[in-house]
């Protein structure tokens, strides 16, 4: 008889079945999805696409974020033995039988860290997708790969500037923020010392920027030897609000209850034309300065306007231009070249390496001073 008309209703052989394992689809299925798709609807190769996207992360590795290069230097170090100080030696006068001193430099150093971190995302498109649309459409993902890592490495860098938190990294070096008042004194400078108790973050006690607040600022920074040197060039980043405040300072003029200006703010060379009864004594700066859009100047100070920066904070930096060692900030890269920057991974199905590609980004996190409004 068939099992149609007597099924089995014992146990145990129905035990037995269960323990064998599925067979007969060995081979798979054809599915839509192993049709491989090597053009786009308008035509455009999709290898093509890849190798522009290629050269695209190499210029983009070339020409990092104008911002990003301003504030930091690159090193592979995991930490940098920092001297803690800018003291010159002097000449003594000879004697006729005396032996004179030696020089030597300054033998007090800080061992200061840099963190490291891989971040990733992908890029995934279904045979259909790159079937049915178009190259621009495929290019605009690549696009959003370099924005966020100008996001990524633009904002990882400023958030080390305004945060004074001390982490570690894999080597259990300390990673130092700014001077936040703990126990680290920063190096005499010119005959000038300093106390344990030094503040690089500040906070205005107003709601309002104020002159008071950016000369404070400069002032904290220069004290220090920084921004002073000719190869040096102090900015002071702030948010569109921040800045159209400080556009109004006039010098004389209080802008705040017993604050008066001590310079006038000057627009720019590329600021809209404007009219002014006073005749301008000095450079103006420029239009722009490495990349980066210069809104004016206040005393010694260039006014760089930025929506990275958050509204009612603000920070002065010392420059040493891009890429400079004496850049406040270190951007730790990985010790062999292929690993750094932004990288495009090709998929796993060769021949047609957009599918399922990866972006992969490496980096890290450094004087300068960073106030907030309260």
């Amino acid at each position: 008889m068939s099992a149609l008309t007597t099924p089995r209703i014992n146990p145990d052989l129905l035990q037995s079945l269960l323990h064998l394992s599925p067979y007969g689809a060995e081979g798979g299925y054809a599915t839509e999805g192993d049709v491989l798709v090597n053009t786009t609807a308008d035509g455009v190769d999709l290898n093509v696409i890849w190798d522009e996207v290629a050269a695209v992360v190499r210029a983009w590795n070339a020409e990092r974020s104008a911002l990003t290069r301003l504030l930091t230097f690159n090193t592979t170090n995991t930490a940098d033995a920092i001297p803690q100080s800018r003291s010159s030696d002097s000449f003594e006068e000879a004697s006729e039988f005396g032996e004179p001193e030696s020089i030597r430099p300054p033998a007090d150093y800080a061992l200061m860290g840099y963190t490291f971190k891989d971040y990733d995302k992908a890029s995934r498109w279904t045979w259909k997708y790159l079937r049915d649309s178009t190259a621009e459409q495929v290019r605009a993902v690549a696009n959003y790969a370099l924005e966020a890592d100008n996001k990524l490495t633009t904002g990882t860098i400023l958030q080390r500037l305004f945060d004074p938190a001390q982490t570690s990294n894999e080597w259990g070096h300390t990673v130092y923020g700014l001077y936040n008042g703990d126990s680290m004194v920063p190096p005499a400078y010119l005959g000038k010392d300093f106390t344990t108790a030094h503040q690089h973050y500040l906070v205005s006690g107003s709601d309002t920027i104020d002159s008071g607040d950016l000369e404070t600022a400069i002032r904290q920074v220069t004290e220090h030897g920084y921004g002073t040197e000719p190869n040096s060039k102090l900015l002071a980043l702030m948010n569109p609000a921040q800045a159209e405040v400080v556009a109004s300072f006039k010098a004389g003029v209080q802008n705040a209850p017993d604050i008066i200006a001590k310079h006038d703010y000057i627009p720019s060379a590329g600021a809209p034309a404007y009219f002014s009864p006073d005749e301008i004594v000095g450079q103006v700066a420029p239009e722009s300065y490495n990349g980066l859009k210069v809104q004016g100047s206040y005393g010694p100070v260039w006014v760089i306007q930025s929506d990275f920066i958050a509204e009612d904070y603000f920070a002065v930096v010392a420059t040493y231009g891009a890429n400079s060692p004496d850049n406040a900030i270190g951007f730790r890269e990985h010790v062999q070249t292929q690993y750094r920057g932004l990288r495009n991974i090709p998929g796993r199905v060769p021949g047609y390496p957009i599918q399922d590609a990866f972006s992969s980004a490496a980096l890290v996190w450094v004087c300068a001073v960073a106030a907030r409004l309260a």
